[in-house]
């Protein structure tokens, strides 16, 4: 069975081209190969590998960091820098959002997915900010191949957007968004600190009490042929930072000093990566580290990533205090956060890594 397109109209009155959802697809009893439409091919040499310690992320005790002692604190600072420079990625425990509630969000997400297809269809949208969009793949217009997964992406702040079905989701989503982006404030204060600045310097510089926070879930149904799919092929984040959760199936793999691997995260832990406009802000200090989700074979995989932002107005810039001290010229020129993320969802991005087209040329 091959996904058929169709054309749709969504509720906003255009139509909007259809691929059927992977959860259709899987779905069906006589399904038990990968459509050729969906056949990604991956390097067989970059595999990913959970085992080794020295390719264990990092781990940040968010309690230490928020609460320790001055010590305390300065020691976690030190660690988080290092997470920074030499992964990009790292594990925050400890950080005070109940297991239960982050459990109810991943459920509830997946009672969405499993809603009939026809009601997931007002929310099916191609534009970008929508408060809530749903649908498969990434870019059915312009990709080669359609991802084995399907998505609902909610904006939750600077304005608070939900869904009014499945019951609950609303009130859910309400108290972790909130209980999330409380997280990601302290671990922006961190990173700042990090940096030899203020506590509040990228927030401010950002304008964080207006920056963009979503709520991303991805929905990964077991696939016959893992190795013939991808979920998300390799790419880099938009924000500042991302916090991410997932349901008992891994999948998320970081590329490490040219190897894939694969993140086994501690149960109640959030995994969280370093952005796109935190590399332009730190001048290629920290970087912004490509990922992918794989598929399984067994199980449905389910991840939540909540990307956070500035507002969608403020461009980043390389910060002037860091370059003065490390006698650099700035490596990138600005663009609003808006702009960069219509350029990542275009053409253009995907055919170059959007920092390269910020990239200052080098005489």
């Amino acid at each position: 069975m091959a996904p058929t397109v169709t054309s749709m109209e969504a509720s906003n009155g255009h139509e909007v081209p259809k691929v059927a959802s992977i959860k259709t697809l899987a779905d069906s009893a006589s399904f038990t190969f990968v459509p050729s439409e969906y056949t990604y091919t991956k390097n067989p040499n970059e595999q990913g590998d959970a085992n080794d310690p020295e390719h264990s992320i990092p781990i940040i005790d968010f309690a230490l960091l928020t609460s320790g002692s001055p010590d305390q604190r300065a020691k976690v600072i030190q660690e988080l820098r290092r997470a920074c420079e030499e992964w990009g990625f790292f594990q925050v425990t400890n950080h005070g959002v109940p297991e239960n509630l982050m459990q109810s969000m991943i459920d509830a997400c997946h009672r969405f997915f499993d809603l009939p297809e026809e009601e997931k269809k007002e929310f099916q949208t191609r534009n970008l900010l929508d408060p809530i969009k749903c649908g498969t793949s990434f870019n059915v217009d312009i990709e080669k191949v359609h991802l084995w997964r399907d998505f609902l992406k909610v904006i939750a702040h600077p304005e608070f957007n939900s869904l009014y079905k499945p019951a609950g989701y609303s009130e859910v989503s309400l108290e972790f968004s909130k209980r999330t982006r409380e997280v990601a404030t302290e671990i922006l204060k961190g990173i700042s600190e990090s940096l030899g600045l203020e506590a509040d310097y990228i927030a401010k510089a950002m304008n964080w009490d207006r920056g963009l926070q979503i709520l991303a879930a991805n929905y990964y149904p077991a696939c016959p042929q893992p190795d013939k799919a991808i979920g998300i092929p390799p790419h880099t984040d938009h924000g500042l930072v991302t916090l991410l959760i997932q349901n008992e199936m891994g999948g998320l793999e970081v590329k490490h000093k040219d190897q894939w691997v694969l993140v086994n995260a501690a149960p109640g832990a959030f995994v969280v990566n370093i952005g796109d406009q935190m590399q332009i802000l730190t001048n290629d200090k920290y970087k912004s580290i490509w990922h992918r989700a794989v598929v399984n074979n067994k199980a449905t995989r389910i991840s939540i990533a909540v990307p956070h932002g500035p507002s969608l107005d403020t461009p980043a810039l390389p910060i002037p205090e860091l370059l003065e001290r490390e006698g650099q010229a700035p490596k990138y020129i600005g663009m609003t956060y808006e702009k960069f993320m219509e350029l990542q969802a275009s053409p253009a991005g995907v055919r170059k890594p959007c920092l390269d087209h910020l990239r200052v040329k080098q005489n």
